[in-house]
């Protein structure tokens, strides 16, 4: 087995785990590259299905790619969707930045997805390497009722014995990704020929949500709503292209989102208290 196979194997397993253990499943899809890898290893994990609903937790503010992408594939990989709109801005905590209010409503639209709907489980896409938070995150992560993460009361988990029992009453959040490296994921995209949004190619850019870029080469490097997203240059217009830009850059995954980048670290971290994903 190589590097890819053992991640792809670790990341089986997980799934395999959390259907077994875990009376009612959902996985959260946010169209990104990371998410369509979580789909694709889904549908290796159970034989071509995904056996559990696909929640979008809508701000209506995804840039028109993102919505065709969804619209085309939902379809095409026979999933099934719940498309749920999130509160309004108003709703959230009017001390944090723009860009961590905008998060905020995602947040409080999964609360109520779950509440509907009953979910135990929440299976979603973040990798450790992707930010500093997220770094102290469990494969199987506890969450208090109201979907509150607690970063001192995470169990241990060493050589893959995850702990999948817990008091009723208990969101869990499960993360099959968390081993993985942004390089990791584009090479796997590479090798599995897996369908990514077009953002993520470089392309000239000229204005952008009323920012001017002056015809430079550009791409997205995550992909977030529309007014808190930006590209980045970059002349990677291939997928070999991005995997070698990858290879040697010091410029951050998140460089593009303000909540990521220099807004405010602990904003990040009182979402992620609060339970953002």
């Amino acid at each position: 087995m190589d590097h890819l196979d053992k991640l792809e194997a670790q990341s089986i397993y997980i799934f395999r785990e959390a259907f077994h253990a875990i009376d009612k499943l959902a996985m959260l899809w946010s169209f990104g590259k990371d998410s369509n890898v979580m789909i694709h290893l889904a549908r290796k994990a159970f034989f071509g299905q995904v056996p559990f609903p696909l929640i979008h937790c809508d701000t209506e503010l995804e840039m028109e790619e993102v919505y065709a992408f969804r619209d085309r594939y939902t379809k095409e990989w026979g999933i099934n969707l719940i498309s749920y709109l999130c509160p309004p801005i108003d709703a959230t905590d009017a001390t944090l930045p723009h860009a961590a209010r905008v998060a905020a409503r995602k947040t409080l639209g999964l609360k109520e997805v779950i509440d509907k709907n009953g979910y135990v489980g929440i299976i979603a896409g973040i990798r450790r390497d992707e930010e500093a938070t997220r770094a102290k995150e469990r494969v199987f992560s506890p969450r208090g009722q109201e979907g509150q993460w607690d970063v001192k009361e995470q169990p241990p988990e060493f050589w893959d014995q995850y702990k999948t029992d817990f008091a009723p009453g208990t969101s869990i959040r499960i993360h099959p990704l968390l081993h993985w490296t942004e390089l990791d994921i584009w090479q796997y995209i590479q090798r599995e020929n897996i369908a990514i949004v077009p953002l993520y190619y470089a392309k000239p850019y000229n204005t952008l949500e009323g920012r001017d870029f002056g015809g430079k080469m550009m791409r997205f490097r995550s992909l977030g709503e529309k007014g808190i997203t930006w590209p980045i240059e970059s002349k990677a217009a291939t997928l070999d292209a991005i995997i070698e830009e990858l290879k040697t850059t010091k410029v951050s995954e998140r460089s593009g989102r303000p909540m990521g980048a220099d807004e405010d670290e602990s904003s990040f971290e009182r979402l992620r208290a609060d339970g953002y994903m």
